[in-house]
């Protein structure tokens, strides 16, 4: 049973920049798609981007974020970035990473694709 865990959250003012990660424990890292979730005060979590097991493909799912967040993957080191540009306040959330049971990502995002969850981690983007 792989296990997650996301860092790298904490407090940013509008306009800068953070890079979450997402360490998975368990074997055969390099096979899962990984996606990063995010759940903003009072409202549903969201999938947010994709990264699928090799890397090679990535698939954003908020169009609001398309430009400044950008996924990556160290197979060598069982870990997912989620690299976050130009924050606004919007972007304010607990963000989690989920593992998916196979290599590539929906091209729909929903919860139940992923089985696997982190604990979150605290994005605020404030003044």
């Amino acid at each position: 049973q792989q296990q997650l865990v996301e860092s790298g959250g904490g407090l940013v003012q509008p306009g800068g920049s953070l890079r979450l990660s997402c360490v998975v424990s368990g074997s055969h890292f390099d096979y899962y798609a990984i996606g990063w979730f995010r759940q903003a005060p009072g409202k549903e979590r969201e999938g947010v981007i994709c990264i699928s097991g090799s890397g090679g493909e990535s698939i954003n799912y908020v169009d609001s974020v398309k430009g400044r967040f950008i996924i990556s993957r160290d197979n060598g080191k069982n870990t997912v970035y989620l690299q976050m540009n130009s924050l606004k306040p919007e972007d304010t959330a607990v963000y989690y990473c989920a593992l998916r049971g196979f290599s590539g990502c929906p091209s729909t995002v929903r919860e139940s694709f992923f089985g696997a969850w982190g604990q979150g981690t605290q994005v605020t983007v404030s003044t």
